[in-house]
């Protein structure tokens, strides 16, 4: 019997999260590699598994045969329990190696709100929190990402950090390494060697300084010819690398989607806005790049949706004809497009007829705020009457719902604009064609936290009893079913805030609040406001001096020998032009001199013609010929790490796999078409199978054993097919008679005599809980035989009915009263189905 190894998985929530062995995964022989890398992104996996940039980094440094990356997330709670009770390490995905044994563990810092995970993975393992104390001994502690434009709270962490775009310093990185091991020469000649590549800050290479009342006053570079960090910058879209073969997971993403980037950087100059600075300038990819993209990065994940992702993507110089080109290649095969984030006064009604051509995916609308005037003070050139009139023109194409974004507390803002989101609201709400009592309209609200490097940078941040207020006054005033309103919490604003524009002393508050739990603060259900006030006072820091005070605009800020680019100069500029409501154009239309470009290599790519390459033959739309549709029956297995995915997982896997096999799976019809599948039973997770059954139907002509042969080439471990059979015209159904399981007891005290009472037995009620209630559930009647087969295993077989059933597990337990901590022992595999 063939069990599940890793027995600990069983009592956590989503194991799926845990087992990696996913499709286009890559392990390499550490052994036969020059430079190994651990990739950890501080936050779980289907968030993580979200992140184009970490696909991105995974692929560029695999495609080197002398680099091995692997891949670690943050645990959730319930696993990193596990791991400490079980005395167990933290370990990667690929290859189970524990994070110290790597050269390089490189960390993605994409907001602020997840350095406790950070510190969760280190522990874990068994590395030490400060670059200061670890040795030769321990990997070298990289970061990256956005948040790190103001990386001083956590400076002290990492021994070197990259400062923007990584595609290139990644492998830069790995270079000097690989150099350094080969010389075997000291930790200290590494960072030597980085400080003098672009785009690599060393923390250690300066010293900040503090008054008398602990504030901070300057930073102090302690290498010569090292005073400043310019970001990298990959300046050329059409060359960067492109994660063609992504991994494709196991479990449910938060966005379970291809992303493809088809710009980098934005020009609309939104003063609060901290990805419209530190990604400048704008860089756009060509369409026949996109589209060639696109194509092969289907084929390779199977996914069923693109998105096309840019700060702004209605700004892309021909989103028309490449909107109406994607749909014409893949709206026949039921991919669908989405455009993550659209500007209102970018939007083209015309767009929406190629969005819904196969699913209407969600519309997010962000006015910010609720009036013409506050939106002058953050240079956001839409009114309210292009707000409604966009409104009535979604809602017309046939949405039933938009979400609507704002900010309060954006400097300036008065009772006038808090109200003026409610009355714009309501009269988006207004537009809905034939309301009833549904809902209509999502409204969304955050607190606006002041970030580095933005105009905004020297504003106070307001307080979070008073951010509470305001959003109070939003949500009292929808009290009906037709606008929902949603929140952020401002306690998390209010630690956000802290991070954004923090400096060293950071790091003490932050070691203590983990010391006492914090995990997960961007996730509500975790964050505790209560557990950081005591660190905070237990460092003697009052965060009121980092959050409520306005900044000196001559004063020296933490984060100032960081450079994104854009001279201090003109980030000064546009904070006056805010306070005067001064409108900044767009930079498209002429430059601002902002001062990040050269224009020599660092300059704006923008398209100037549609034009496709020769070998991308524009696709025309979809005939009207019918084709004929077959059904068909296939049996597989589930075995080993497959029998942890859930049944909704396995649904998604196996939709993938028909699509990477080439098949063309029947769809239904309507405004969310789903694949035509059907299963004989939805298996527990934890239950592996030796004969699970599904009946799909496809588009025709195929051959069943090909279909086979197709589909076992394409699937991860653990799952195979067993036999494929064309069932076109036949009515028989998978109604299941009985199932007939092999069950291991291995470890467990097993008193016989309760088997023999069981069996006996005229009656045996198990009392059933689920989210439907409580139910009273006759077992004996379930079970036809059962008896041990070994001394450690029993034969289980029990008759379907169509009324509520339990567990095989769970009858194994009742029977022989296993303590409820110790049911995760009990090994299920199913070995064998009748049908009728």
């Amino acid at each position: 019997m063939d069990f599940l190894n890793k027995d600990y998985l069983l009592r956590v929530s989503k194991p799926s999260r845990y087992i990696g062995h996913e499709i286009n995964a890559v392990k390499k022989d550490h052994k036969e590699v020059d430079v190994t890398v651990a990739l950890a992104f501080p936050d779980v996996y289907e968030v993580g598994m979200s992140h184009l940039g970490l696909k991105i980094l995974y692929g560029i440094l695999n495609s080197h045969e002398w680099i091995a990356a692997e891949r670690v997330f943050s645990p959730w709670p319930d696993m990193e329990n596990e791991l400490r009770k079980n005395s167990l390490p933290i370990t990667t995905l690929e290859s189970d190696t524990p994070l110290n044994a790597f050269d390089v563990v490189g960390i993605s810092l994409q907001h602020e709100l997840c350095y406790t995970n950070i510190l969760t993975m280190l522990n874990l393992a068994g590395i030490p929190f400060l670059s200061s104390e670890r040795d030769a001994s321990y990997p070298l502690i990289i970061g990256g990402g956005p948040a790190c434009f103001n990386p001083e709270p956590v400076a002290d962490i990492f021994d070197a950090i990259v400062i923007g775009d990584g595609e290139e310093a990644v492998t830069d990185l790995c270079r000097v390494i690989r150099a350094a091991k080969k010389a075997k020469r000291a930790k200290q000649y590494i960072l030597d060697e980085l400080s003098r590549i672009k785009g690599f800050y060393i923390p250690s290479f300066f010293k900040p300084h503090y008054d008398a009342d602990h504030r901070f006053t300057r930073i102090e570079p302690l290498v010569k010819g090292y005073e400043r960090v310019e970001k990298a910058i990959m300046p050329d879209m059409n060359r960067a690398f492109f994660p063609v073969d992504q991994v494709v997971p196991s479990a449910q993403l938060i966005h379970d989607r291809l992303a493809v980037e088809i710009s980098r950087g934005c020009t609309r100059g939104c003063r609060f806005c901290q990805a419209g600075i530190i990604y400048r300038p704008v860089r756009e990819r060509t369409p026949g790049d996109i589209i060639d993209l696109a194509d092969r990065t289907l084929k390779s994940t199977g996914f069923s949706e693109i998105s096309l992702l840019s700060l702004s993507a209605g700004d892309y110089s021909f989103i028309a004809p490449l909107l109406k080109e994607l749909m014409d290649r893949q709206a026949e095969k039921k991919v669908a497009v989405s455009l993550p984030s659209l500007r209102i006064d970018s939007i083209d009604p015309a767009w929406f007829d190629e969005i819904k051509r196969v699913r209407k995916t969600g519309f997010t609308l962000a006015p910010e705020a609720g009036t013409d005037r506050l939106r002058r003070v953050i240079n956001k050139t839409l009114t309210n009457d292009e707000i409604i009139n966009t409104a009535k023109d979604v809602y017309n194409a046939g949405w039933k719902l938009i979400k609507l974004y704002f900010m309060i507390g954006l400097p300036g803002e008065t009772e006038d604009d808090l109200y003026g989101i409610i009355d714009l609201a309501k009269r988006v709400a207004a537009c809905a064609r034939g309301k009833g009592k549904k809902e209509v309209l999502n409204v969304s609200v955050a607190a606006f936290v002041p970030k580095s490097h933005t105009p905004f940078m020297w504003e106070p941040q307001i307080g979070y009893e008073e951010s509470m207020r305001r959003i109070n006054v939003i949500r009292d005033a929808f009290r009906g079913p037709l606008v929902r309103v949603k929140w952020n919490q401002p306690e998390i604003s209010w630690l956000e805030g802290m991070f954004s524009r923090g400096d060293r002393r950071l790091i003490n508050p932050l070691i203590r609040a983990w010391e006492k739990g914090a995990r997960f603060d961007a996730w509500s259900e975790y964050f505790n406001m209560r557990i950081w006030k005591e660190g905070f006072m237990e460092s003697q820091i009052d965060p009121d001096n980092y959050l409520y005070c306005r900044r000196s605009m001559d004063e020296n800020l933490p984060w100032g020998h960081i450079s994104s680019g854009v001279s201090i100069e003109y980030l000064k500029e546009e904070y006056e032009n805010g306070l005067k409501e001064m409108m900044t154009p767009d930079c498209r239309k002429g430059c601002l001199k902002c001062g990040v470009c050269d224009f020599n290599e660092i300059k704006p790519h923008i398209n100037s013609e549609w034009l496709l390459p020769e070998n991308i033959v524009s696709k025309s739309l979809a005939s009207d010929v019918v084709k004929q549709k077959g059904r068909f029956r296939i049996t597989f297995t589930k075995r080993g790490p497959a029998g942890l995915i859930s049944h909704l997982e396995l649904i998604k896997l196996l939709t993938r796999v028909f699509r990477r096999a080439g098949l063309d799976i029947v769809y239904s019809e309507g405004y969310h078409p789903m694949p035509k599948f059907s299963f004989a039973c939805a298996l527990p997770v934890g239950t592996e199978s030796l004969c699970e059954t599904a009946d799909v139907e496809l588009y025709c002509p195929v051959n069943p054993e090909l279909v086979k042969e197709g589909l076992n080439r394409n699937l991860p471990e653990g799952v195979r097919i067993s036999d494929v059979r064309d069932i076109t015209g036949i009515s028989k159904g998978m109604a299941i008679k009985e199932s007939h399981y092999h069950m291991g007891v291995f470890g467990l005290e097993i008193d016989r005599q309760l088997l023999t009472d069981f069996i006996n037995s005229d009656s045996y009620e198990i009392i059933k809980r689920s989210d439907k209630g409580v139910k009273k559930i006759d077992a004996r009647k379930m079970v036809k035989s059962i008896g041990f087969i070994s001394d450690s295993a029993l034969e289980l077989i029990i008759v379907h009915t169509d009324g509520p059933e339990l567990k095989p597990s769970s009858i194994i337990a009742e029977i022989f009263r296993v303590n409820p901590e110790d049911i995760y022992r009990i090994k299920v595999l199913k070995v064998k189905q009748i049908t009728g």
